[in-house]
């Protein structure tokens, strides 16, 4: 009777995933400083109206 590599998979499954879940994390960070550069963009130009 073989062995299952039951271990081997799950320890596998649990690495990919946590190499997603940090690559997801980098993403998400780059976004919001995205986004925050274009509200200050948005906002020098609401400020330059002003005057």
């Amino acid at each position: 009777m073989q062995r299952t590599p039951r271990p081997r998979i799950a320890a596998a499954l649990t690495l990919a995933a946590a190499i997603l879940a940090l690559a997801a994390c980098n993403t998400v960070e780059g976004i919001g400083k995205d986004i925050q550069k274009a509200g200050q963009a948005i906002e020098g130009a609401g400020q330059k109206g002003k005057k």
